[in-house]
């Protein structure tokens, strides 16, 4: 239960924080964890990394900002803290499945790729799959045949020679008169 508070209060600092730069640095020290432990406990409880979560979150802001406000796709991507336009438009088309442009021009406004906020109370409260064995019913396998050739040869260049004999004794498996 304390993990699961402290997965929480992240939760909401992260969505306070979208339009701030943040790093796994500097989430690591908000929580008081290391970066790997902190990785793995965040992952699971949400079941996503910190960096695909905060993300997926960022974009999804952004594509409701460019649907309710006017701003420019660069200052909408500078906001959400992207190095530059393109590679904004990139990580957008790759969530979104269409350019930041084209989205904002739609007439419908589509939830395809929207990421929520989690909220772990709820995520708790769904009931949890549990894997089930499954077995197959075993088949009869056929009896495997082997088949060698026995040979000394003085070295590695003598292979040549062996692999002449046997080549033809591999043709025909079945055939055992090599």
């Amino acid at each position: 239960m304390y993990h699961e508070s402290i997965v929480s209060e992240l939760l909401d600092w992260i969505e306070h924080n979208l339009d701030q730069s943040l790093t796994l640095d500097t989430i690591a020290a908000k929580s008081g964890y290391s970066k790997w432990h902190l990785q793995r406990l965040f992952k699971s409880f949400t079941g996503q990394t910190l960096g695909t979560y905060t993300r997926q979150r960022r974009l999804t802001m952004a594509a409701t900002e460019l649907r309710l406000t006017q701003n420019s796709v660069l200052r909408i991507a500078d906001k959400y803290q992207f190095d530059s336009q393109q590679t904004f438009t990139r990580t957008f088309k790759k969530q979104f499945k269409t350019t930041p442009a084209v989205y904002r021009r739609l007439d419908h406004w589509p939830s395809y790729g929207m990421c929520p906020k989690i909220e772990l109370e709820a995520a708790h409260e769904q009931p949890s799959i549990q894997p089930v064995a499954v077995s197959e019913p075993e088949k009869e396998k056929p009896e495997l045949e082997w088949m060698g050739l026995k040979s000394s040869t003085p070295s590695y260049h003598c292979q040549k020679t062996v692999w002449t004999h046997w080549k033809p004794c591999s043709d025909g498996v079945s055939s055992k008169s090599c």
